[in-house]
């Protein structure tokens, strides 16, 4: 079966089209910061990243006869994990997100290529799967409940995975999965289900290359009416301005970890204090899971660094087996769930979050 698929990124745009499980064909850009910066919202950059991709696929001589088009979930409402048709309703809240991200175009555009061929289109495990336990949703102020959202496909595929490699189902394993990217999740799977995690988007759990994670809340107040920011550079602060990149600089991990490695300040400091938030936020899913986890697996393109993944095992090794399986596969992952659900190994589920 023919599956094309779509993985609208921030800066990026990757398509590639599958056989079943096998990558045959795959293509993708680097958006230019001066093209991205003429359009006023993530909506208005959908026919420029559409004609992109018809551009790609007519160059390459292939023509839109697919099985199905899979584009990368959105920031829908809170929904279950699993294959969602693109329906109305999905467009309607993808269009309406409650935060602009270009992630929401994944799904837009996949109906609408798929509707030129005549086949479904789907998406799968975007970011908001929420399967929160009761507890993991109150704060310490009633107006204020924590919410799930997190790097779900990557952390769902290779958990996944690692079970497959153990002859296990996924639904019978405690699992802590780390994704160590631009953005850091930690999250805490229960019989296959994502019990907690960290806001990995903008404002809970570990600093990383370019998120703030938890700050000290009254200082944090003190800062928002400092009279300095406006709430969109607070915003900002907290994601694309925080972490790494607000230390450093830069928020090139080979770079920081090379210095880091040689002992150069203040590139080893800022690095092991990230790598050491990481490690409090694995000790905390540990206690979510009643401290019964039958592996902790490092994911993301930061466990590429044999640097970043040694010094956090140095603080966990003893909590439980430590996998490390680098990088992310999102584009196989989405084929996969697409491959799936039209030969019915996987349910479609229905988006009803009210």
């Amino acid at each position: 079966m023919k599956i094309f698929v779509i993985n609208p990124g921030s800066t990026s745009t990757k398509i590639a089209l599958y056989e079943d499980e096998k990558s045959v064909w795959a293509a993708g850009t680097h958006h230019p910061a001066k093209e991205l910066d003429r359009f006023k919202s993530v909506i208005d950059q959908y026919e420029y990243r559409k004609d992109f991709i018809l551009r790609e696929l007519e160059e390459s001589d292939i023509p839109l006869k697919f099985d199905a088009v899979i584009g990368r979930g959105g920031l829908l409402k809170p929904t279950q994990s699993g294959v969602y048709p693109v329906t109305e309703r999905i467009k309607h809240d993808l269009i309406h997100a409650w935060l602009q991200h270009v992630c929401n175009l994944g799904g837009l555009i996949a109906d609408d290529l798929a509707k030129m061929c005549g086949c479904p289109a789907f998406i799968a495990d975007p970011e908001v799967v929420d399967e929160f336990q009761p507890e993991s949703r109150l704060t310490g102020l009633p107006e204020i409940r924590r919410i799930s959202i997190f790097h779900a496909l990557n952390s769902k595929a290779i958990s996944r995975k690692y079970a497959a490699s153990l002859s296990r189902p996924y639904e019978s394993l405690n699992l802590i999965v780390a994704h160590l990217g631009g953005g850091i999740s930690v999250s805490a799977h229960h019989h296959g289900k994502v019990i907690d995690v960290n806001n990995a988007l903008n404002g809970e759990g570990p600093f990383s290359p370019e998120r703030a994670g938890t700050l000290p809340a009254d200082q944090f107040a003190e800062l928002c009416y400092s009279g300095k920011y406006a709430l969109t550079q607070i915003k900002k602060l907290l994601n694309g301005k925080g972490g790494l990149i607000a230390h450093l600089g830069t928020n090139d991990i080979p770079t920081i970890t090379d210095r880091a490695s040689r002992g150069e300040e203040p590139y080893r400091s800022v690095l092991n204090a990230m790598i050491y938030t990481v490690a409090k936020q694995i000790g905390a899913m540990y206690i979510t899971l009643y401290g019964e986890a039958d592996a902790i697996i490092l994911t993301g393109g930061i466990a590429h660094s044999e640097y970043c993944v040694e010094m956090l095992k140095k603080r966990i090794h003893y909590l439980a087996p430590v996998v490390v399986m680098p990088g992310e596969d999102e584009m196989g992952a989405l084929a996969f769930n697409a491959l799936g659900a039209l030969q019915g190994k996987l349910p479609l589920q229905e988006y009803h979050p009210d």
